[in-house]
């Protein structure tokens, strides 16, 4: 996971300057002892390991197991998985599982298909990625809350919570206006229904913390950053003037209400905040600009994030941001711009982690369907309703009806394009009436060369295969393999008997042992570089329209299916598959098979075409001459019309490529395309999209009965009203949904924990009154996110000091709310990995706070080892699912495959050694160092120190203003300039720097008090 890392001196003395600025104790830092709030509870495991169930595990089990192995039907093998306690006792071939180990027990043995005698499900075996699935939940313990249930006993309803039942629970009850409690003294209802709590449970609030602390907080919370130079500068000048005791690290600046409130609405205008804050929901989004498949690569993905870093910025309505995310290329606008953010708004829905390869095209789109609906559920409504895809959802008001009322919508668009490799749709991006014109222009002359393209071509192909030759391959460029040095499995056969021949003729597989027979055709010591790659064959009726051609190149496996029914499209020899770059004693080989294959497979030669040397391919002249030599004159003018012909199709392929070219410059958006003509989907029964039941008409959840407002044309998909409905201030979910996480996002932590889960098996609300009055605060102010922030920040609860002043009652109130759900304190938080990140290069001058674009290298098709090293903020750096990079790895950066509430908040040693030790945190401490001295009109860093001088104090003060928004204590002070005194041994490094990357390493550094 991480780069080997060199331990040398360096750490020993960061844990030296650490231990003698008083900033934590080695021992802390080498355990990864974290604060209070640091630490992954127990309930977010546990729901973690709920969803992993619900959504994989248990529709697995019913799809392919429980037909075998339970009472409603048969025990086979003495073995039932319907219930935990059936695969605890075993079956008749001993234990099934082992949990927390996947390498014992019969049941990973059969679904790995070890022995031959026990298979499982034995009418074949699962994808790998199922078993892998079924191997993380033995891994990590199992978990199944399925109990048993005595024979006489009647099964127990299939759904938790009824339809009926639903206004039952909090979350599907309307939104109602709760009267804000009085007589507690606070200004901010917010306080007045937190107080009101605090005084029932005997609990005293902390006071407001001080100035630099509420600096400090807020600016990180709302912009990403540390408090910049120019803040840290008013600081000093206000700590100078108010510091009379002569410690001004211990003088703490009084809170000022009114500076305060300025600083809340210059933070809230900072293009910084709109960066902040989508990130926020690009982990609900499961964003990202790659799929794990391949790693391939979406090359427009980042118009996505820049649509939600300027709709935050601009204060976006949020409902209005939910009907652009689902249907936003059906909305209508007379502004382009606004149009244009409207349709990239729609990539939300095609982020998704895909199998891209399945083979069953109608399983893989349920299985983009069944992903969209789980994404839009938790990110919008707090729901599992991807629970409800096998069967009625166990807990939740959700029957199965609803799932497919709703993948009917969907199912009504159309989200890839199939080949044997699918793939997700790009569209060109609206553009002014002009460019369009300009476009298409440049379509229809396109349009107008591939025709006669392909009208020349085919005539050509036809006269070159009208009489039968061999062409030598000394008359071929590039690289030849012909099928005499092919590596053969099974038998062959060799033939002349056809058409235009390479070398020595073409072998074929006789149309017989399907699946046995490969021929290998690797050229000996390729150079390296980029290649066209061309299969030559000769065609005909009897021959396979999809025998199966594999090219491996240097990084990549590509599978190309060709119709050998259909004359080579290239001089009637060559069909091309595909451009490839090779590398210096890398992979560089084509196999052809006979794999399923419905015909004869041929195989003549294959040509490997440098790119870089690009020349005529028609056959050299000295060859044409030799032929044209002793011909009569109709042969003559045949080849003179050829030659000439030729020259045509050559030029067009220019004109073409150039064409190409300017279309390509079009800007695109990743999108789904609306199909003509809309159709309701039939229940999958048990998921399996082969085995129909009833056809449900296209709808939305029936318990939130809000939803007859939004009838559904028979002419339409439905997504438009999917998005209304969903954006509606009737729908009791969608805003207690956002304020959550809006609360979430500045408090550390939700009124409702689990962020996506507002059913019955989430967690209740700590405050419902509190949440139902910010989800009508939301919705009266036009879903204004900025204004429900800034309600929040300037709440004294928002506002608190972490500890109480009396050591002894902090305590005492500790034991009684140990996770601050009243929020009596301040809630300690780390910093995420980008804040991380960003506020070194801010510290260190180097950061670069230029707007949108994408950093992704041009030419970039997978993302397996990319590196990218640029200043510019984390925001913008590219999400590759393969390659993330060790520092957000290290720091619990969120999983880009699935919609994320709330991040975990790992504590483990890995962290502090990553600080300590990898090269990129290095080099940000020389660099600060370097900006520090410079700053400073400090000489070099092996000039003598005076303890005593002003400039080496003014640099320590700086530099905790920077790091830290605080001057150092007059004891830090000293042992940070006594450090810095100490005479350098050889080779050691800058000591500055050290001192510098302590700071980095700290605790105070990461986190927010």
């Amino acid at each position: 996971m991480y780069r080997r890392l060199h331990i040398s001196r360096t750490p020993r003395l960061i844990v030296a300057a650490c231990a003698l600025a008083g900033l934590f104790c080695p021992l802390d830092l080498l355990i990864g002892q974290e604060r209070i709030d640091g630490e992954k509870t127990s309930d977010e495991t546990s729901a973690a390991h709920e969803a992993f169930f619900e959504t994989v595990i248990r529709p697995a089990l019913i799809e392919h197991c429980l037909d075998c192995h339970s009472p409603e039907t048969e025990i086979s093998g003495g073995l039932r998985l319907d219930t935990k306690q059936g695969w605890q006792a075993g079956g008749d071939s001993g234990i099934a599982i082992v949990p927390g180990t996947s390498d014992n027990g019969t049941l990973m043995a059969a679904l790995r298909y070890e022995d031959a005698n026990l298979q499982m499900p034995p009418d074949g075996k699962l994808p790998d990625s199922l078993i892998n699935a079924f191997s993380k939940w033995i891994a990590d313990g199992a978990y199944d809350p399925r109990e048993a249930r005595g024979d006489s006993e009647k099964p127990k309803s299939s759904s938790g919570l009824s339809v009926e039942q639903a206004q039952q629970h909090w979350a599907y009850r309307p939104i109602e206006t709760p009267e804000i409690p009085s007589g507690s003294g606070a200004a901010s209802p917010i306080d007045r229904f937190l107080n009101q709590r605090l005084h029932e449970l005997g609990l005293a609030a902390t006071s407001v913390a001080d100035h630099p602390t509420l600096v400090r907080r807020l600016s990180f919370d709302l912009t990403g950053l540390p408090p910049t130079p120019r803040l840290a500068n008013d600081l000093q000048a206000s700590e100078t003037a108010a510091d009379t005791s002569g410690d001004a690290g211990h003088e703490q600046t009084e809170y000022d209400a009114a500076a305060y409130e300025m600083l809340v609405d210059k933070l809230l205008a900072s293009p910084r905040f709109g960066e902040t804050f989508a990130r926020h929901w690009m982990d609900v989004a499961r964003y990202a600009e790659s799929i794990t498949l391949r790693g391939f690569v979406f090359p427009e993905a980042w118009r996505y994030r820049d649509y939600l870093v300027e709709a935050f910025n601009t204060d976006r309505p949020f409902d209005q941001m939910i009907r652009e995310q689902i249907a936003g290329d059906l909305l209508e606008s007379d502004d382009l711009h606004q149009r244009q953010l409207q349709h990239v708004a729609t990539t939300f829905l095609m982020m998704g982690n895909s199998n891209l390869e399945q083979q069953d095209k109608t399983q893989l789109e349920m299985d983009v369907i069944d992903e969209q609906l789980d994404t839009i559920g938790r990110a919008f409504l707090g729901q599992t309703i991807g629970c409800a895809r096998c069967h009625d959802h166990k807990f939740d008001p959700i029957p199965t009806r609803d799932y497919y009322a709703l993948a009917g919508i969907f199912r009504s668009s159309t989200a890839l394009t199939h080949a044997n490799l699918s793939r997700w749709i790009e569209k060109p991006l609206p553009v002014s009436d002009s460019m369009q014109r300009h476009y298409d222009s440049i379509t229809q002359t396109l349009a107008s060369v591939n025709a006669e393209l392909a009208s020349l071509k085919k005539s050509a192909s036809i006269e070159l295969t009208k009489e039968s030759r061999i062409i030598p391959l000394a008359e071929l460029e590039g690289i030849v393999v012909d099928s005499g040095a092919a590596k053969l499995v099974g038998e062959w056969m060799h033939s002349t008997s056809v058409g235009r021949l390479i070398g020595d003729g073409y072998i074929h597989d006789s149309n017989e042992h399907k699946g046995m027979k490969t021929a290998t055709f690797e050229p000996p010591k390729l150079p390296a570089g980029k290649y066209q790659v061309r299969l030559a064959y000769t065609a005909g009726t009897n021959r396979a329209s999809n025998a199966v051609v594999r090219v491996f190149s240097a990084n990549e496996e590509t599978v190309v299916r060709v119709n050998q029914r259909k004359v080579p499209p290239e001089e009637g020899v060559w069909v091309s598959l595909g451009e490839y770059e090779f590398e210096r004693n890398g992979q560089a080989f084509v196999i052809v098979s006979n794999e399923d294959s419905n015909g004869y497979v041929i195989v003549d030669a294959v040509q490997f075409l440098p790119l870089a040397e690009k020349q005529n391919r028609s056959l050299p002249a000295t060859a044409l001459q030799q032929e044209i030599a002793g011909q009569n004159d109709e042969q003559r003018e045949k080849q003179r019309q050829a030659a000439e012909n030729a020259k045509i199709i050559a030029d067009l392929e220019v004109e073409r490529k150039s064409l190409v070219q300017q279309l390509a410059e079009r800007p695109r958006y990743m999108t789904l395309q609306e199909n003509p003509t809309p159709t309701d989907t039939m229940i999958h029964i048990r998921g399996d999209v082969h085995n129909l039941g009833d056809r449900v008409p296209r709808g939305f959840l029936t318990a939130l009965p809000h939803g007859d407002s939004f009838p559904i044309d028979a002419d339409a998909s439905g997504r438009l009203e999917l998005a209304d409905w969903l954006a509606s201030p009737e729908n009791p979910l969608t805003a207690r949904v956002y304020a959550n996480r809006i609360w979430a996002a500045l408090m550390g932590q939700g009124i409702v924990h689990s962020m996506n889960n507002f059913g019955t098996k989430g967690d209740r609300p700590t405050h419902p009154e509190l949440l139902d009055w910010l989800a009508h605060e939301l919705i009266q102010n036009n879903w204004s996110t900025k204004h429900l922030v800034r309600t929040i920040v300037m709440s004294d609860a928002y506002r608190r000091r972490i500890t109480l002043d009396d050591a002894g009652r902090n305590q005492r109130q500790q034991k009684v709310d140990p996770k601050n759900e009243t929020y009596w304190r301040g809630h300690s938080r780390r910093l995420s990995v980008e804040s991380l990140r960003d506020a070194m290069l801010q510290i260190s001058g180097e950061l670069d706070l230029s707007q949108g674009g994408s950093l992704i290298r041009r030419g970039t098709n997978a993302d397996y080892n990319y590196h990218i090293d640029s200043p510019r903020r984390s925001l913008y750096h590219p999400v590759f699912r393969n390659a993330l990079p060790d520092l957000f790895e290290a720091f619990d950066f969120a999983d880009a495959s699935v919609s994320v509430g709330q991040r975990t908040r790992s504590t483990v040693a890995t962290q502090a050694l990553v600080l300590m030790n990898h090269p990129w945190i290095i080099a940000r401490a020389n660099a600060a160092a370097a900006n520090f001295r410079e700053q400073s009109s400090l000489s070099s860093p092996d000039s003598p120190s005076d303890a005593d001088s002003p400039s080496d104090t003014e640099l320590v003060d700086r530099i905790y203003r920077h790091c830290f928004y605080r001057l150092p204590s007059d004891a830090e002070r000293a042992t940070c300039l006594a450090f810095l005194e100490q005479p350098a041994e050889p080779g050691e490094p800058d000591r500055l720097a050290v001192l510098i990357h302590s700071l980095f390493a700290s605790l105070d550094f990461r986190y927010l008090p």
